[in-house]
């Protein structure tokens, strides 16, 4: 059975990572999830957690800046 998408309908790039805020997938990653195989989604999935740090810490960064 194919695994779900991520998406939470939260769409916004951030432009430090380039990744989506709400799944934290790249816009490639979100055109492809269709065609993807199980393996490459667990692999994207089991990602986030980093993925999640990395948005966050952009925009901490971001916030420190203004």
């Amino acid at each position: 059975m194919a695994l779900k998408s991520p998406c939470i309908d939260v769409c916004a790039f951030d432009g430090k990572t380039a990744l989506c805020i709400g799944c934290v997938r790249t816009r490639e990653e979100i055109r492809g999830w269709k065609k993807m195989t199980d393996h490459r989604r667990h692999q994207i999935l089991n990602d986030r957690p980093r993925r999640q740090a990395k948005v966050n810490q952009a925009a901490l960064m971001a916030a420190r800046e203004d």
